[in-house]
């Protein structure tokens, strides 16, 4: 049997941008995502702490340094700048991998550096 488990997570991340006649999406600074585990086109979930919104899209790579987190197409409606979010992806596992299985956690900043 398998089970679904958060795989990987960027916590209290900002929103630095919003678009919203862009195609669809959710861009994520490059080095975030690697540090993260997340791949692009990777589907997410994104919880705003700000307004109570959780809503699932997916990655768009954002230039590796610039800390970028910007909702795009309809999920520009779900947040404004400076909003918090967490970005979780989920995976499937074995269940017997369960009890050892530890996700990749980012924490950052204001700025959406590494802490």
């Amino acid at each position: 049997m398998t089970i679904t488990v958060c795989k990987s997570k960027i916590h209290r991340a900002t929103i630095t941008d919003r678009s919203i006649d862009y195609v669809g999406s959710l861009t994520i600074d490059e080095d975030l995502m690697k540090q993260a585990d997340l791949v692009e086109y990777e589907k997410i979930q994104v919880a705003n702490i700000s307004n109570g919104n959780r809503f699932e899209t997916y990655v768009i790579k954002g230039e590796a340094g610039s800390g970028v987190i910007a909702l795009n197409g309809a999920a520009a409606r779900l947040g404004e700048k400076g909003d918090l979010v967490i970005i979780i992806a989920y995976g499937e596992i074995d269940k017997k991998d369960g009890p050892g299985f530890r996700p990749a956690v980012v924490h950052v900043d204001k700025n959406n550096k590494p802490v």
